[in-house]
Protein backbone atom coordinates (compact mmCIF):
# COMPACT_ATOMS: atom_id res chain seq x y z
CA UNK A 1 0.00 0.00 0.00
CA UNK A 2 1.42 3.39 -0.98
CA UNK A 3 1.72 5.36 1.97
CA UNK A 4 1.82 9.39 0.37
CA UNK A 5 0.69 12.11 2.23
CA UNK A 6 -2.39 14.18 1.03
CA UNK A 7 -0.54 17.54 -0.94
CA UNK A 8 -3.22 19.88 0.77
CA UNK A 9 -4.80 22.45 -1.74
CA UNK A 10 -6.59 25.87 -0.24
CA UNK A 11 -8.60 26.96 -3.03
CA UNK A 12 -9.73 30.02 -1.27
CA UNK A 13 -6.94 31.97 -2.87
CA UNK A 14 -7.74 30.86 -6.10
CA UNK A 15 -9.84 31.78 -9.16
CA UNK A 16 -12.88 30.39 -9.72
CA UNK A 17 -13.59 30.07 -13.75
CA UNK A 18 -16.39 28.82 -15.41
CA UNK A 19 -16.33 26.22 -17.31
CA UNK A 20 -15.85 28.07 -20.64
CA UNK A 21 -13.39 30.41 -18.78
CA UNK A 22 -11.62 27.48 -17.73
CA UNK A 23 -11.58 25.77 -21.31
CA UNK A 24 -10.21 29.25 -22.99
CA UNK A 25 -7.57 29.73 -20.05
CA UNK A 26 -6.20 25.66 -20.46
CA UNK A 27 -5.89 26.65 -24.19
CA UNK A 28 -4.67 29.86 -23.68
CA UNK A 29 -1.81 28.37 -21.06
CA UNK A 30 -1.15 24.73 -22.40
CA UNK A 31 1.57 25.45 -24.71
CA UNK A 32 2.95 28.64 -22.96
CA UNK A 33 5.97 26.82 -21.64
CA UNK A 34 8.07 23.88 -23.40
CA UNK A 35 9.75 21.18 -21.75
CA UNK A 36 7.72 20.92 -19.13
CA UNK A 37 4.82 18.16 -18.76
CA UNK A 38 1.49 18.48 -17.50
CA UNK A 39 -0.55 16.18 -14.63
CA UNK A 40 -3.84 15.04 -14.42
CA UNK A 41 -5.31 13.24 -11.54
CA UNK A 42 -8.92 11.56 -12.33
CA UNK A 43 -10.92 10.89 -8.67
CA UNK A 44 -14.42 10.57 -9.22
CA UNK A 45 -16.51 7.14 -11.26
CA UNK A 46 -19.09 8.72 -13.35
CA UNK A 47 -18.92 11.34 -15.32
CA UNK A 48 -21.27 13.50 -18.33
CA UNK A 49 -20.07 14.80 -21.22
CA UNK A 50 -22.23 16.05 -23.38
CA UNK A 51 -20.06 17.71 -25.90
CA UNK A 52 -18.56 14.23 -27.10
CA UNK A 53 -19.89 12.70 -29.73
CA UNK A 54 -19.15 9.35 -28.51
CA UNK A 55 -20.03 9.96 -25.01
CA UNK A 56 -23.50 10.94 -26.36
CA UNK A 57 -23.84 7.71 -28.75
CA UNK A 58 -22.80 5.11 -25.82
CA UNK A 59 -25.71 7.31 -23.44
CA UNK A 60 -28.14 6.00 -25.83
CA UNK A 61 -26.97 2.75 -26.13
CA UNK A 62 -25.35 2.72 -29.33
CA UNK A 63 -22.14 1.36 -29.01
CA UNK A 64 -21.28 0.52 -32.36
CA UNK A 65 -21.54 4.49 -33.06
CA UNK A 66 -19.70 5.29 -30.01
CA UNK A 67 -17.11 3.18 -30.56
CA UNK A 68 -16.69 4.29 -34.17
CA UNK A 69 -16.33 8.08 -33.11
CA UNK A 70 -13.61 7.30 -30.57
CA UNK A 71 -11.59 4.99 -33.73
CA UNK A 72 -12.21 8.71 -35.78
CA UNK A 73 -10.06 10.32 -32.71
CA UNK A 74 -6.55 9.03 -34.28
CA UNK A 75 -5.90 11.70 -36.42
CA UNK A 76 -6.98 14.04 -33.40
CA UNK A 77 -4.43 12.44 -30.95
CA UNK A 78 -1.95 12.15 -33.57
CA UNK A 79 -1.16 15.96 -34.51
CA UNK A 80 -2.00 16.65 -30.69
CA UNK A 81 1.38 13.96 -30.43
CA UNK A 82 3.41 16.04 -33.01
CA UNK A 83 2.79 19.11 -30.34
CA UNK A 84 3.96 17.76 -27.74
CA UNK A 85 7.24 16.42 -29.55
CA UNK A 86 7.67 20.36 -30.50
CA UNK A 87 6.74 21.75 -27.13
CA UNK A 88 8.74 19.10 -25.17
CA UNK A 89 5.62 18.96 -23.66
CA UNK A 90 3.90 15.62 -22.75
CA UNK A 91 0.35 15.24 -20.86
CA UNK A 92 0.76 12.16 -18.02
CA UNK A 93 -2.91 11.01 -16.25
CA UNK A 94 -3.35 8.86 -13.61
CA UNK A 95 -6.75 7.28 -13.41
CA UNK A 96 -7.99 6.33 -10.12
CA UNK A 97 -10.36 3.08 -11.26
CA UNK A 98 -12.73 1.38 -8.95
CA UNK A 99 -14.54 -2.65 -9.46
CA UNK A 100 -16.74 -2.68 -10.48
CA UNK A 101 -16.79 -0.42 -13.12
CA UNK A 102 -19.13 2.06 -13.38
CA UNK A 103 -20.79 2.50 -17.49
CA UNK A 104 -19.36 5.76 -17.46
CA UNK A 105 -15.66 3.93 -17.18
CA UNK A 106 -16.35 1.06 -19.38
CA UNK A 107 -17.01 4.02 -21.97
CA UNK A 108 -13.79 6.49 -21.20
CA UNK A 109 -11.25 3.47 -20.67
CA UNK A 110 -12.01 2.33 -24.20
CA UNK A 111 -11.89 6.51 -25.22
CA UNK A 112 -8.55 6.64 -23.35
CA UNK A 113 -7.23 3.33 -24.45
CA UNK A 114 -6.59 4.92 -27.73
CA UNK A 115 -5.41 7.66 -26.43
CA UNK A 116 -2.83 5.85 -24.57
CA UNK A 117 -1.90 3.56 -27.58
CA UNK A 118 -1.11 6.55 -29.65
CA UNK A 119 0.23 9.16 -26.88
CA UNK A 120 1.09 6.96 -23.94
CA UNK A 121 1.48 7.91 -20.45
CA UNK A 122 -1.86 7.01 -18.87
CA UNK A 123 -1.50 4.79 -16.00
CA UNK A 124 -4.32 3.26 -13.58
CA UNK A 125 -4.32 2.93 -9.86
CA UNK A 126 -6.67 1.26 -7.83
CA UNK A 127 -8.40 2.81 -4.29
CA UNK A 128 -6.38 0.89 -2.08
CA UNK A 129 -3.33 2.93 -3.48
CA UNK A 130 -4.88 5.47 -1.98
CA UNK A 131 -6.08 4.17 1.89
CA UNK A 132 -3.51 6.36 3.92
CA UNK A 133 -4.11 9.68 1.94
CA UNK A 134 -7.86 9.41 1.48
CA UNK A 135 -8.90 8.79 5.23
CA UNK A 136 -11.47 12.14 5.32
CA UNK A 137 -12.57 12.49 1.75
CA UNK A 138 -11.77 11.56 -2.00
CA UNK A 139 -9.39 13.17 -3.95
CA UNK A 140 -9.85 15.91 -5.92
CA UNK A 141 -10.16 16.24 -9.55
CA UNK A 142 -6.77 18.26 -10.50
CA UNK A 143 -4.74 19.41 -13.37
CA UNK A 144 -1.18 21.45 -13.13
CA UNK A 145 0.51 22.68 -16.59
CA UNK A 146 3.81 22.70 -17.15
CA UNK A 147 4.23 23.85 -13.18
CA UNK A 148 3.09 27.47 -13.26
CA UNK A 149 -1.15 26.79 -13.01
CA UNK A 150 -3.40 23.85 -11.28
CA UNK A 151 -6.78 23.55 -11.78
CA UNK A 152 -9.22 21.95 -8.75
CA UNK A 153 -12.03 20.70 -11.72
CA UNK A 154 -15.67 21.20 -10.46
CA UNK A 155 -18.50 19.13 -10.95
CA UNK A 156 -22.29 19.36 -10.38
CA UNK A 157 -23.72 16.38 -8.62
CA UNK A 158 -24.15 14.28 -12.03
CA UNK A 159 -20.68 14.82 -12.90
CA UNK A 160 -21.16 17.40 -15.39
CA UNK A 161 -18.51 20.03 -15.77
CA UNK A 162 -19.31 23.43 -13.78
CA UNK A 163 -15.82 24.75 -13.76
CA UNK A 164 -12.42 25.59 -12.15
CA UNK A 165 -10.75 26.84 -9.51
CA UNK A 166 -7.35 28.10 -10.92
CA UNK A 167 -4.23 28.19 -8.12
CA UNK A 168 -0.94 29.28 -9.63
CA UNK A 169 0.93 29.38 -6.43
CA UNK A 170 4.34 27.41 -7.02
CA UNK A 171 4.59 25.31 -4.35
CA UNK A 172 1.19 23.81 -4.30
CA UNK A 173 1.40 23.24 -7.93
CA UNK A 174 5.10 21.21 -7.28
CA UNK A 175 3.31 19.18 -4.32
CA UNK A 176 0.19 18.00 -6.85
CA UNK A 177 3.26 17.28 -9.37
CA UNK A 178 5.06 15.09 -7.30
CA UNK A 179 2.03 13.83 -5.71
CA UNK A 180 0.34 12.64 -8.86
CA UNK A 181 3.84 11.07 -10.53
CA UNK A 182 4.66 9.23 -7.51
CA UNK A 183 1.33 7.44 -7.91
CA UNK A 184 1.87 7.32 -11.30
CA UNK A 185 5.26 5.35 -11.00
CA UNK A 186 3.23 3.07 -8.60
CA UNK A 187 0.56 2.57 -11.65
CA UNK A 188 -0.24 0.05 -14.38
CA UNK A 189 -0.33 0.94 -17.74
CA UNK A 190 -3.80 1.70 -19.40
CA UNK A 191 -3.17 -0.59 -21.86
CA UNK A 192 -2.38 -3.73 -19.78
CA UNK A 193 -5.21 -2.73 -17.54
CA UNK A 194 -7.86 -2.75 -20.28
CA UNK A 195 -6.38 -5.84 -21.71
CA UNK A 196 -7.04 -7.93 -18.70
CA UNK A 197 -10.37 -5.63 -17.17
CA UNK A 198 -12.25 -3.79 -20.14
CA UNK A 199 -14.17 -5.59 -22.73
CA UNK A 200 -14.24 -3.63 -26.25
CA UNK A 201 -17.86 -1.28 -26.43
CA UNK A 202 -18.70 -3.60 -29.14
CA UNK A 203 -18.71 -6.32 -26.64
CA UNK A 204 -21.01 -4.66 -24.12
CA UNK A 205 -24.82 -5.16 -23.32
CA UNK A 206 -26.67 -2.26 -24.74
CA UNK A 207 -27.94 -0.69 -21.78
CA UNK A 208 -28.45 2.44 -20.87
CA UNK A 209 -25.57 3.61 -19.08
CA UNK A 210 -25.86 5.32 -15.00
Amino acid sequence: MLRLEHPGLDISRGEHLSSHAYRQDFRDLRWSVDGRDCWKLERRQTFQEPSNASWQAFSRGDLVTASRLIERSRDGLTELGRTSERHRSHFFRVRVVEKPLTPYLRWELNSLRVRAELLGGIRVVSPEHLATTESEEPLPEIVTLAGHTLYQILYDAGGILEGAVRVTDSAAVTRWEEFIGELYERGEELESYCAREVPDLTGLPCSQPE
